[in-house]
């Protein structure tokens, strides 16, 4: 044996402390099982500081750095939440009157158009349409489409559209 620790550099201390160590059962084990039903429960959408809040309200004292370790040890992340696209929400300038006021009748064609960008999800893309309709016929004047919800998209349909602009025109807009 102390030949087999000499040529290791291994102090006899250390080899039986080692060896003392894999004999033990391992001191978080059950806290292990815990967090692991704790995370799947809750579909993955938990992290370790909520994970430690239930932990906590079950009577296990135990620091978060812990539990964060112990997540990393078991592979467990949570699940980051995708944000849902909301339009601009910084200065909004200046909001016009509701001239059209719910009256979505034209007595004739480029009398009336409406406006308004919209979300698609196409294989896993976002796709953005900003659409302009006569509410006459419900013809589709113009359209745009972006991989951004950027200004430049309305502005691009807006001039496709100028060519059959009307006298009297209006255009409506949700101002969203």
């Amino acid at each position: 044996m102390d030949t087999l620790l000499r040529c290791a550099g291994l102090a006899r201390s250390t080899f039986y402390y080692q060896a003392s160590k894999l004999t033990q059962p391992e001191k978080y084990e059950f806290i292990k099982g815990e967090i692991e039903k704790l995370y799947h429960q809750h579909k993955g959408r938990l992290g370790y500081r909520r994970i430690t809040l239930l932990l906590r309200k079950k009577g296990m004292l135990i620091n978060h750095k812990t539990v964060f370790r112990l997540m990393n040890e078991l592979g467990l992340k949570s699940l980051i939440r995708v944000k849902k696209y909301r339009s601009y929400r910084g200065d909004t300038g200046t909001l016009f009157a509701n001239v059209l006021a719910r009256n979505f009748k034209a007595n004739g064609p480029n009398q009336k158009w409406v406006t308004d960008v919209t979300e698609f999800k196409v294989k896993g893309e976002r796709l953005y349409l900003s659409a302009l309709m006569d509410l006459y016929n419900q013809e589709i004047i113009s359209y745009e489409l972006s991989g951004k919800p950027v200004f430049q998209l309305v502005m691009n349909m807006l001039q496709k559209a100028q060519k059959q602009v009307g006298k009297n025109l209006m255009i409506h807009s949700d101002q969203g």
